[in-house]
């Protein structure tokens, strides 16, 4: 495997986290690799924060497949997506130098809001009601209605995503080696006008997913990419799916998904 050298570290702006960055490429730079202002040509982008930390990092840079993400946690939280923590700077240098390290690829999915470029999400895409009332959506699974859904919202999640707000609202936790994603509701109106299957359901790397927006009063409804806000005004469709593309990350002896889900719930 190419040898990664050139490191990017993203992190928040405020002075504490600069003093650990400065402090992580000192560490880095002392070990013989350079240290980037711009995440273009770096070929190890470092995070440096917490799960919602790496979630920007890895939008921020534009879902990078030719480069190898790791996140560094900064408190001891449980994290799914940071391998390594800032007290432990020795273990996180040895470990990215190795050429022969293994890697682990998380999903991503891509959507498209009706004729605006696509874009991907790690974690989820959340499609919710704008004001305090019910709004309608028509499920489309591969160009076929499924079901019309009245409620406050869904939850349309990647593997990883599915331990986060889709676990919350009952959604099933999915390992990430299944290429799949997950539509979870947002409390779901069921009556003799409405009805819905009630459950979140998984679709494979095959499907196609399909939203339509009721034409009425409510058809301007917030959705949120990851931990991000959409700047979408007016929504009549929303297309998803599993897309080819994957993010590379660090994989670690004894720090499995499914190790990194029982430290955190159980």
């Amino acid at each position: 495997m190419e040898k990664r050298m050139n490191v990017y570290i993203y992190t928040k702006n405020d002075e504490n986290s600069l003093e650990m960055k400065a402090t992580i490429e000192k560490a880095l730079t002392t070990e013989g690799f350079t240290t980037l202002d711009s995440h273009r040509d770096a070929n190890i982008i470092l995070s440096l924060g917490s799960d919602g930390t790496f979630l920007q990092a890895v939008r921020k840079t534009d879902f990078r497949q030719d480069c190898l993400y790791a996140g560094i946690m900064i408190t001891d939280d449980h994290s799914l997506y940071c391998d390594f923590h800032y007290n432990n700077l020795q273990e996180m240098v040895q470990t990215i130098r190795n050429t022969e390290i293994e890697v682990r690829r998380y999903p991503l999915i891509e959507i498209k809001i009706d004729e605006h470029k696509p874009f991907y999400c790690l974690n989820e895409l959340t499609i919710r009601s704008n004001i305090v009332r019910t709004f309608a959506l028509d499920i489309m699974i591969d160009d076929k209605k499924f079901e019309t859904f009245r409620g406050d919202g869904l939850i349309v999640s990647t593997p990883t995503g599915s331990t986060a707000y889709n676990k919350s609202m009952r959604g099933a936790v999915v390992d990430p080696s299944l290429n799949c994603f997950q539509v979870t509701e947002l409390a779901s109106i069921n009556s003799n006008k409405y009805r819905t299957l009630g459950s979140p359901f998984i679709l494979n790397e095959n499907r196609t997913l399909n939203l339509k927006v009721h034409d009425e009063k409510n058809s301007f409804p917030i959705m949120a990419a990851d931990n991000e806000a959409l700047p979408v005004r007016k929504v009549k469709c929303v297309d998803v799916s599993l897309s080819n593309k994957a993010i590379k990350t660090v994989k670690l002896k004894d720090n499995s998904f499914w190790e990194k889900v029982q430290r955190m719930f159980l």
